[in-house]
């Protein structure tokens, strides 16, 4: 499928009709103990593709297949969450005595991991200013062994220079790291671009309905092995309605996000007039700082933004998200609802200088003109 636009991949991979009767979707297997039909076959098991119900199953292959194809990746390993194989990734490449740099706008869980988990085992982590680019090659110690990128970042939204992180990083060995959850394969080919895991909190845009929690980490050639030995020992498995919910949200995930992204532009172009608003927070946007390295690196742009509102007291901000209509409040994205919170997060490499109240806004498949009506009488709340 390598010649395959991803519209083409995410529709045929991984299906298996011919191993099930013609059926479209591989079905869910739920087991554990897998039956060898005598002795030898149970002592051959090295060569077998399935051996026990932990090490995978059809259903798993599945997902897991339409992933690889979709990522252009030697092997992707599912995972019960985004959180998940973000920690996998980071313990498959890094041990006791290892130094990793960490973006500083990094998922808050991602951020909080490193201070106690990868502490606690021994690994110190540096965090860089997001829009370093090639001059992280200034942080790189004798024992980095890892880059951990996010880009566009969480909350604040900058675009990261990723292929000349990933240069000055392979330079000196080390692996590179991304959560492109944000981007996703579709537009963001991250292996095309220098990162070795590519990780996704499926939960979001792979999942699509927000019925399912799911994590995944596509590794190049070079990563497949260590990615498959770790998670294996770890014990780490996605059960097969997971894996079949997940599936079925690849299949629609091209169309889906053309939609998000039409409707996040329009709700962001109209609050760059407003004025209650600062600042938006997009690189789709022209007027976005990082929008010459999206244009550049990026093949589109998802329902997720934020903006900057102008000075405004707690009681006001309430007012305006708690009349919403249209607009959940609640964490996650990605789902087919739209959404909306306040933004909080800490930056130590680089301060985010904020005018005002900083708000993250999730565009879902609702009518773009409903939820423009909304965020409109929203703003009027705020004064």
């Amino acid at each position: 499928m390598a010649d395959d636009k991803p519209d083409t991949i995410v529709v045929s991979a991984g299906r298996m009709s011919q191993e099930h009767f013609g059926t479209v979707n591989t079905p869910v297997y739920r087991t554990s103990t897998i039956l060898h039909p005598n002795l030898a076959s149970l002592k051959a098991e090295k060569s077998k593709r399935y051996v026990y119900g932990r090490r995978g199953t059809p259903t798993t292959t599945s997902f897991e297949d339409a992933i690889s194809a979709l990522e252009g990746a030697a092997r992707t390993v599912s995972l019960p969450s985004g959180l998940n194989a973000i920690t996998t990734a980071i313990l498959s490449v890094c041990g006791a005595g290892d130094h990793i740099l960490v973006t500083d706008n990094c998922y808050w869980p991602t951020r909080q991991f490193c201070g106690s988990v990868l502490k606690r085992f021994g690994v110190e982590t540096t965090f860089y200013d997001p829009l370093i680019g090639e001059g992280i090659a200034a942080l790189f110690r004798p024992n980095t062994r890892a880059v951990f990128c996010e880009s566009p970042g969480s909350l604040t939204f900058e675009i990261q220079d990723v292929p000349a992180i990933a240069a000055e990083a392979h330079a000196r060995g080390a692996s590179v790291l991304m959560d492109n959850t944000w981007g996703t394969p579709i537009f963001f080919p991250a292996l095309k671009r220098g990162v070795d895991l590519s990780i996704q909190a499926g939960t979001k845009y792979i999942g699509g309905h927000s019925d399912v929690m799911v994590g995944y980490v596509a590794a190049n050639e070079s990563h497949a092995d260590r990615l498959r030995d770790f998670s294996g020992t770890m014990g780490q498995f996605l059960g097969g309605d997971d894996c079949f919910l997940a599936l079925r949200g690849v299949r629609t995930l091209a169309v889906r996000l053309e939609r998000h992204q039409k409707t996040a532009l329009k709700l962001a172009r109209w609050l760059e007039t407003q004025p209650q608003v600062s600042r938006v927070l997009y690189p789709a946007l022209e007027s976005d700082p990082g929008h010459r390295l999206w244009k550049r690196d990026f093949l589109g742009a998802c329902g997720l933004f934020g903006a900057v509102l102008k000075p405004v007291s707690d009681g006001k901000l309430a007012a305006m998200m708690d009349g919403l209509r249209h607009f959940g409040i609640g964490y996650s994205w990605g789902g087919y609802e739209s959404l909306i919170i306040p933004a909080e997060f800490v930056r130590t490499a680089r301060k985010f200088e904020a005018e005002g109240p900083v708000i993250r806004i999730h565009a879902g498949l609702d009518d773009p003109d409903d939820l423009l009506v909304d965020l409109e009488a929203g703003l009027k709340r705020l004064g």
